[in-house]
């Protein structure tokens, strides 16, 4: 046996909480590292709730089985019956433990590259909070030999994602639509999904090599590929979602991809949401549709959101994000059937409500566009770029903002509420933010055009790298 305190492994491997688990480098999250976590998560969870079954999903990263099974041995030393519900995407597991009360461990890096990883830990009542992050963190662990088999897949928990939406959503029968598979452990539920509702699917991009899908930065290739593809096809709309299956990528009929948080906007008025709480990323269009009744805003992760969603008592509460990950915070009743609460991000509830609200028009995806506010928002990242190296920045730029003013313009706003979100006069929106999963410093800006906000996003990280 081995007593390890889980500050001492942050420390010493670098596997610490960001904006939605832990994640780290694969070389860094050894057996004895996951198993730590796992066994500190079991410790904090058992303060509040009797456990004695847990559910573990994984996405198709090359490292996430020996991943899984080290967190499925800690859990069986303490004689925990895991329920491995197999490879699934992330919403699929937490609606199930949250439907079966139970907790939860996904073990997923989500988009981040292959060569990282992460666990993602949901208590019976859904995600965990900062504050139980915390205490995992100033959690000491007993180690033991790692011991017991995976047990057999429990397919229940895809079974009932899938039943989730077949009941819920009407028919798509008709609609052309591509399915953009690459890696992501989604791609065989979502077809399922799609076929179920009548849509006609083609599958595209399928590899069983890892690609790091970023809904908030999608790659030149990938824009291409989008036109490509709908020119070829003719199809109504492309869909896919990230590795883990929770942000979705969503294009209309020509190809060109949407951006999250107007996917979110989409779906947020499908539903018929009155509250709405995203993250102070997002774009102004938001409150400037005039469709919602109240709109809050967050730092970045979902936790904050799913807090901030807590706050409201009305029905017709739910929240997005700027990769399109949508959270449904109440039960929410549409032609006579309901969809009940998942507070954690879904990448299949977007894109569906999307093709459904094109439906209902009797048009297409880009009409849905039409009647929204003139504003639009781009994003890009640069990597491998210190977070320290970061802070420093946007200390500088904070005093300073006339240093990413776009052609002159006056700074009237400064934002901290997560990064540095500085809004000029002339309505153009720059806003630098560190990431919490990895070293990397992410560009938002938001512009009348989507060919100004782009190229503000080139401006401001052209000018960066020269820093």
């Amino acid at each position: 046996m081995k007593t390890i305190r889980i500050q001492n492994v942050m420390e010493d491997s670098g596997v610490a909480f960001g904006t939605s688990g832990a994640r780290g480098p694969v070389s860094a999250m050894t057996d004895e590292v996951c198993a730590a976590y796992t066994l500190a998560f079991l410790s904090v969870i058992n303060q509040s709730f009797s456990v004695n079954r847990v559910a573990l999903g994984m996405d198709l990263r090359p490292s996430s089985p020996r991943i899984a099974k080290a967190c499925a041995s800690a859990l069986h030393h303490q004689g925990i019956i895991v329920e491995y519900c197999g490879a699934l995407p992330t919403p699929a597991l937490a609606l199930y433990a949250q439907d079966q009360y139970i907790p939860a461990i996904m073990v997923t890096g989500s988009h981040i590259p292959f060569d990282r990883n992460g666990i993602k830990f949901y208590r019976p009542d859904g995600e965990i909070t900062k504050a139980d992050e915390s205490a995992i963190a100033d959690a000491t662990v007993a180690l033991h030999e790692a011991e017991g088999e995976m047990p057999a897949m429990n397919p229940a928990a895809i079974e009932h994602y899938v039943a989730r939406y077949l009941d819920f959503f009407p028919s798509l029968d008709g609609m052309r639509l591509g399915l953009y598979e690459h890696s992501s452990v989604a791609r065989d539920t979502v077809k399922r999904i799609l076929e179920g509702l009548g849509a006609e699917v083609t599958s595209l991009g399928r590899t069983e090599q890892f690609v790091p899908i970023d809904t908030e930065a999608v790659t030149d290739e990938d824009v291409r590929r989008g036109r490509d593809w709908a020119k070829s096809h003719q199809f109504d709309a492309i869909i896919s979602t990230d590795g883990d299956g929770d942000r979705p990528l969503i294009s209309d009929e020509n190809g060109t991809w949407l951006r999250g948080d107007i996917v979110g906007l989409i779906c947020a008025r499908y539903l018929g949401a009155k509250h709405v709480v995203v993250p102070v990323s997002c774009n102004t269009a938001i409150e400037l549709c005039g469709s919602f009744e109240s709109v809050a805003r967050t730092r970045i992760g979902s936790p904050y959101v799913i807090e901030g969603m807590q706050q409201f008592k009305q029905v017709a509460v739910a929240g997005f994000e700027a990769n399109g990950g949508f959270l449904v915070g109440s039960a929410f009743e549409r032609n006579g059937k309901t969809l009940s609460p998942l507070p954690t991000r879904d990448a299949v509830l977007p894109a569906l409500a999307v093709l459904s609200a094109a439906r209902e028009r009797h048009g297409k995806v880009s009409n849905l566009l039409k009647d929204l506010p003139e504003r639009y928002t781009a994003s890009d990242r640069l990597q491998n770029f210190p977070i320290e190296k970061s802070r420093a920045l946007l200390a500088r730029f904070t005093e300073d903002a006339g240093v990413l003013a776009p052609d002159g313009a006056t700074a009237i706003d400064r934002n901290t509420t997560d990064g540095l979100r500085i809004t000029f006069d002339n309505a153009e929106i720059v806003h630098l933010r560190p990431s919490g999963n990895a070293p990397e410093l992410r560009c938002y800006c938001e512009a009348s055009s989507p060919g100004r906000a782009a190229e503000l996003v080139k401006n401001v990280l052209a000018m960066i790298r020269t820093a």
